[in-house]
């Protein structure tokens, strides 16, 4: 197949790409390297079944020749990301799903919304359901990202309802391997990066706060199950590792691995900051015969040994270096 991935050159997009090239199809990558990086697609340069494109999804999108499948995965998915341009970002969820829709339309490609476990907000329901309509500020900080993946869904439901697209949701939870950025700003890079180059670990909070950690091998399993499903889904599905752990239990957890004795500092706990993660994959069990396999304990090996790869000799990692 010929398949375009929007935010290709990120950390769930590049791995995604190399999956769908793995299987033998060919892959264009829309990315604006914003927060994503070329290096995460260097292997992929050069390749007959490979091609970037440098472009914001913001701006309508133009592709000769047919595209079979669709994924949307463009947008900063962390909140020292997204909230350095919060205009840009809503814009990126809002403007960018409606350029992939209409294209999606015009080329009668299957489509995929990576939206968020961030559409539930500060939830008042574990574990969140796809039917959980969420507790979310509209008017904070983290509103830019959790209200345009929630408009973004309007927008595939409406394309799908009314104008005849056939179109997937994906509600992605707390995900983490290799790839991420070092200055990503999600707890596990944030952990990993602090222990191997001898910083103090920062806990937000307590610590007592719930996440919930699926494996990126794990995660794009699920998205491309999710979007060859013959009968495909009439509403979102979760897509996320249901094992629940505090912070806290987190950062001992990769104390341990890395052999770093640091202690913990703790900060206020930021503004909607929400206090439990845990996904139902009912849906995704019964609809895609999909769960996660990669335990928590392997899935930090991996990606410290994936980190422990790029510290330079200075101890920093080459991305966060000035």
């Amino acid at each position: 197949m010929r398949i375009l991935v929007t935010g290709g050159a990120g950390f769930l997009g590049s791995t995604l790409c190399k999956r769908l090239i793995s299987e033998g199809n060919r892959v264009i990558c829309l990315d604006s390297l914003v927060t994503g990086r070329l290096a995460n697609i260097s292997e992929l340069i050069g390749r007959r079944d490979f091609r970037f494109i440098r472009q914001d999804v913001i701006k309508p999108i133009s592709i000769e020749g047919p595209l079979d499948e669709i994924y949307n995965l463009a947008c900063p998915a962390s909140p020292n990301k997204y909230e350095r341009d919060p205009v840009h970002t809503f814009r990126t969820s809002i403007f960018g799903a409606e350029n992939v829709l209409q294209l999606a339309a015009a080329k009668k490609a299957r489509v995929l919304q990576a939206s968020t476990s961030e559409v539930y907000g500060d939830p008042e329901l574990s574990p969140q359901p796809e039917s959980y309509r969420g507790s979310v500020n509209t008017f904070g900080p983290r509103a830019c990202y959790d209200e345009g993946k929630r408009g973004a869904e309007t927008l595939f439901y409406e394309y799908g309802i009314h104008r005849g697209v056939e179109t997937r949701i994906a509600r992605i939870f707390n995900t983490y391997g290799p790839q991420m950025a070092a200055d990503d700003g999600r707890v596990v890079s944030n952990f990993i990066v602090q222990a191997l180059t001898g910083q103090p670990l920062t806990i937000y909070g307590t610590g007592e706060q719930t996440r919930s950690f699926c494996y990126v091998d794990d995660l794009v399993d699920g998205l491309i199950r999710l979007m060859r499903a013959p009968e495909g889904s009439k509403m979102p599905v979760n897509l996320g590792n249901p094992g629940e752990f505090t912070v806290k239990e987190l950062a001992q957890m990769v104390l341990e691995k890395t052999g770093a004795k640091l202690p913990l500092v703790h900060f206020d706990l930021p503004k909607d900051d929400p206090r439990q993660r845990r996904p139902d994959i009912g849906l995704a069990g019964a609809l895609l015969g999909w769960a996660p396999t990669v335990p928590l304990s392997e899935g930090l090996d991996r990606t410290i040994a994936y980190f422990r790869s790029e510290i330079d000799q200075e101890g920093m990692p080459r991305e966060m270096e000035a």
